[in-house]
């Protein structure tokens, strides 16, 4: 039994296993996301030799059970507050009359011959604070409305609405996978949001194309109606409708361009840049814009907060999960059993991170999976003692792409989009699937392109 000591060859075993577990209990015996997770990093601490000596005093066994659950906790001490907020932010913005406000100003500003475009930006726009479901749930009515008074252009509209709100979802914090991700890689989260943001141009412009193309390729017809929209009492103006969402990133942004320029960034810069503030300053906007709009007194407010903070609260659940696997095969050896594997070869990191990601993502469906899953094998195959020729926030790029490539039928998001639009499988493979490949690929590229042209080191 030596070979389960060998760690050129037993972590690639531990992590095979482990992802064949996380797919059969999701896929097969659908487990509960947070539970397949937490199972799997129980999973993995069994398997792994060496453990660090968190639990101190205690069997290895009870270490492999303890350890996940620590690692649990740190995952969630970071960014459970961030995704609270961000759920809040959400909810705010759709029920107070926000987030349409900013579609209907870019339906009217771009006129109906650039419909299109104004979905894409839109998506890509409110799918910074607010979950890609609860997007999509929002803007398909208006693309069924555009179809059904245009009589053409369905396909496009709903490719433009899911790649635009899929894009930031996998790229720009706070939403749940880049700010595992930015934690994971200690990346700068300003940084992040700014090359976020930028990297997500050029694949948006490959989501209309592509729309494009498969609105005159697949003659898919409409089947379903839009339902009309709950009037709001008081509606917001659009620079209060965009507050909520861009004045925190604003806010940590400035910190880190002071950081960038300077030495020593001044105290009450760094606090108002704190990723716990900025989301806070936004979550009292979006309440207030919320209150206003709809009349609400203190204690309806409140109770109207408590759903998304439940959602959110599922979501932290298995983003901290999935955070706690991630650490778990980070500390199975991966990382050195790749360098080690890979000695002598020209590997290219960022590949690497992309096909990580796209694995895990295409193996079990959920892009947050794979994007926490990714990112702690990449910081434990980087470290501190691999000279990168370009700065990591490639790697993070990188891995959001992959994290895209490919969605099908073991894809939450799949069967959102193909449902909403009265899609069959068929024809959600021929749209969604095959647009957010293009996303990945384009995404790819890009990422390659501008990491050789601009390192930044």
């Amino acid at each position: 039994m030596t070979w389960i000591n060998d760690p050129t060859t037993w972590p690639f075993l531990v992590l095979l296993l482990s992802v064949i577990l996380v797919v059969f209990l999701i896929t097969k015996a659908k487990f509960h996301p947070f539970i397949a997770l937490i199972l799997a990093a129980i999973f993995v601490g069994f398997l792994t030799p060496e453990l660090p000596t968190t639990v101190m005093g205690e069997h290895a066994w009870v270490t492999a059970v303890e350890l996940p659950m620590v690692e649990f906790g740190i995952v969630a001490g970071k960014i459970a507050w961030v995704i609270a907020l961000a759920a809040v932010i959400g909810a705010a913005m759709m029920e107070s009359g926000a987030a349409a406000k900013i579609v209907n100003v870019l339906l009217q500003t771009m006129g109906e011959k650039r419909a299109a475009f104004a979905l894409v930006i839109a998506g890509f726009i409110l799918s910074i604070p607010v979950f890609l479901d609860t997007v999509f749930f929002l803007l398909i009515p208006l693309g069924i409305t555009l179809a059904q008074k245009t009589g053409k252009n369905f396909v496009l509209y709903v490719v433009a609405i899911g790649g635009g709100g899929v894009i930031t979802h996998s790229l720009v914090p706070p939403t749940p996978g880049p700010l595992i991700m930015a934690e994971t890689m200690q990346l700068d989260l300003g940084l992040v949001i700014v090359f976020g943001l930028l990297a997500g141009i050029i694949p948006a412009i490959a989501v209309i194309l592509t729309g494009k193309w498969q609105n005159r390729t697949f003659d898919i017809p409409l089947r379903v109606a839009s339902n009309p929209q709950k009037p709001i009492q008081r509606p917001p103006s659009l620079l209060l409708s965009l507050l909520p969402i861009v004045l925190p990133l604003i806010m940590i942004s400035l910190a880190s361009v002071v950081a960038a320029f300077g030495e020593n960034v001044p105290a009450w810069v760094a606090l108002q840049g704190n990723k716990n503030i900025a989301m806070t300053v936004g979550t009292l906007l979006a309440l207030y814009i919320w209150a206003r709009a709809q009349g609400l007194t203190a204690r309806e407010l409140w109770e109207g907060v408590s759903r998304p903070l439940e959602i959110g609260g599922l979501i932290i659940l298995i983003t901290s999960a999935g955070g706690a696997y991630g650490a778990m095969i980070g500390h199975s050896g991966i990382g050195d059993a790749i360098k080690n594997a890979t000695e002598g070869f020209q590997v290219h990191y960022i590949v690497l991170a992309w096909l990580i990601a796209a694995v895990f993502k295409t193996a079990q469906g959920s892009g947050t999976v794979a994007m926490i899953s990714a990112a702690s094998i990449m910081a434990a195959i980087v470290g501190t003692d691999v000279e990168l020729p370009y700065h990591p926030i490639y790697l993070l790029l990188a891995m959001g792409f992959g994290s895209l490539f490919i969605s099908w039928m073991n894809d939450s998001g799949f069967w959102v989009v193909s449902k909403m639009s009265g899609f069959s499988e068929k024809e959600g493979l021929q749209t969604w699937t095959l647009v957010l490949a293009v996303i990945g690929l384009v995404g790819l590229a890009q990422v390659l392109i501008v990491a050789k042209l601009f390192p930044m080191i």
